[in-house]
């Protein structure tokens, strides 16, 4: 078991209140993203984000994340203006970007010299590099790493400066569905053993179901929350559990995906 740091966080209380923002368009008038978003997100709780391309899920995290300024509105961290960019609130991508001219030790300390604590905190590196997997990779450069090893780094070199919110950007979107499978359970560990409020931003419906206490389904563009779904099986979840092909129906019903099904032409 991993020793965890005693200054680790354990709030992470997200509050969004009537959030609109329009982005400049090349022929000199406004798009609208996100329109009059609410939206309160508890500490520890895990909630997935889903819609249709375009909806500004991803938009609605970089707001979050402090790298997006909302036009009307505001997002709070535990009762605090998010004003800009903060460690408290840490983003994993799509793709890790890792350095590759920096060993996987190095890449996870990145964060600890960028807030010059690396003297005092460069025995976190190690444990973190445990947390996720990787004890044995410090050494290693991102080449030689598989997919889901780098998106491990990757979650390290976020979680060692202790955010008291993960935003997860579809981090999982690039790899093999088994590979997908396993570090959809890494991060389930992880959030059970750091407390930690978790955002996810998704296309994959079993996903979202998989993993989050609530899917926030969202609307086309300009995005609006259309509705929120409560998941509510116990952890560890069966992914062949009837109930949950229930709710899986019932977002795809909402997202317009089901369709007309036809008796098939066959037995069944």
């Amino acid at each position: 078991m991993v020793e965890l740091a005693e200054n680790i966080q354990s709030q992470g209380v997200i509050d969004i209140k009537s959030v609109s923002k329009t982005f400049p368009h090349p022929d000199g008038s406004e798009v609208l993203a996100l329109a009059k978003v609410d939206l309160t997100i508890d500490s520890g709780e895990f909630v997935s984000l889903i819609g249709p391309s375009g909806c500004g899920k991803s938009t609605l995290l970089r707001l979050i994340a402090g790298l997006e300024v909302a036009t009307t509105g505001t997002l709070e961290l535990d009762g605090q203006l998010i004003e800009g960019p903060d460690a408290e609130r840490g983003l994993v991508f799509q793709n890790p970007y890792l350095f590759p001219w920096l060993n996987i030790f190095n890449n996870v300390a990145f964060g600890l010299r960028a807030r010059r604590v690396y003297k005092e905190q460069k025995h976190l590196v190690n444990q973190f590099l445990e947390l996720v997997g990787l004890g044995k990779f410090g050494q290693v450069y991102p080449h030689h790493l598989s997919g889901g090893m780098a998106q491990r780094a990757s979650l390290a070199r976020t979680l060692i400066n202790h955010p008291r919110v993960l935003l997860l950007d579809e981090p999982l979107g690039a790899l093999d569905a088994f590979t997908r499978m396993t570090m959809q359970d890494e991060i389930l560990r992880i959030r059970a053993e750091k407390r930690i409020t978790m955002i996810m931003v998704t296309h994959d419906v079993d996903e979202a179901i998989y993993l989050s206490d609530r899917v926030v389904v969202m609307t086309p563009s300009p995005g609006q929350v259309e509705t929120i779904l409560n998941v509510p099986f116990p952890r560890p979840r069966a992914r062949n559990n009837p109930d949950f092909f229930l709710l899986r129906s019932r977002i795809l019903e909402i997202l317009n995906f089901v369709g007309h099904v036809e008796d098939p032409p066959y037995q069944i």
